[in-house]
């Protein structure tokens, strides 16, 4: 009877985990707790806890490393096969990248003001302060990556699994074409665009007043004023 009990404590504890992934309350790439702080958090035993482990990666939804803990997989990276190379500086591909960058980055706003918890907008706060302090001086690519870290971290706050896994790929994938995007826009007018932060100002303010409409509307402006700025280039 008790390893029944303990079977299926287990299934409930998977059934947990993988709630918290569906949500993106645990976001792809991101560790779980290790089965020590599992099995205090659930008062389980380390033994159902393993259990539990093992169930969420035969069925593929983490990766387990020996002695680097177990990692939350990107489901959507396996069904994501277009082409990554030689394109990034192609005018009309750039063109494309920041179309959806716009789509997705609206939908990421969106659902970040909806489901953000305090602590994830309290960390965006921070990097965005950290974005305007070095928004002069820097180089295209370090100002590039900068952009894309905001971003990131807004879509992760979205706990939406699809826009959270979609952009984890699009972003790494397509980050040539995203900088080179920059890059033409700089060269062009030899400068940052002008507007730029005060839209980042403008993103953040409708996040922290959980303002889901705003956020959608000024994030998809946000880079729609860059794609704007690049087909003037």
């Amino acid at each position: 009877m008790a390893k029944v009990k303990d079977v299926n404590l287990s299934q409930k504890l998977s059934s947990e985990l993988q709630s918290q992934i569906w949500y993106g309350d645990i976001c792809p790439g991101e560790k779980l707790p290790s089965q020590r702080v599992l099995a205090e958090r659930y008062s389980l035993s380390r033994a159902t806890v393993r259990e539990a482990v093992q169930d969420l990666e035969l069925k593929g939804i983490i990766e387990t490393y020996h002695g680097g803990g177990s990692l939350c997989r990107n489901l959507l990276e396996s069904h994501f096969s277009m082409p990554s190379e030689s394109i990034g500086d192609n005018f009309e591909f750039q063109v494309q990248v920041m179309e959806m960058r716009a789509a997705l980055e609206g939908e990421a706003a969106y659902y970040a003001a909806l489901r953000a918890s305090d602590e994830q907008l309290d960390r965006i706060g921070q990097e965005y302060e950290a974005m305007q302090a070095r928004s002069s001086g820097n180089t295209t690519l370090a100002k590039a990556k900068a952009d894309l870290r905001f971003h990131t971290m807004i879509a992760e706050a979205s706990h939406h699994l699809l826009v959270i896994s979609f952009s984890q790929i699009f972003y790494n994938r397509y980050f040539n074409a995203i900088y080179g995007v920059l890059d033409r826009t700089l060269k062009k007018f030899g400068r940052y665009p002008d507007g730029i932060s005060a839209q980042h100002t403008q993103i953040y303010q409708a996040l922290i007043n959980r303002n889901a409409e705003l956020a959608r509307k000024v994030a998809t402006e946000h880079i729609d004023y860059t794609r704007r700025q690049l087909e003037a280039s």
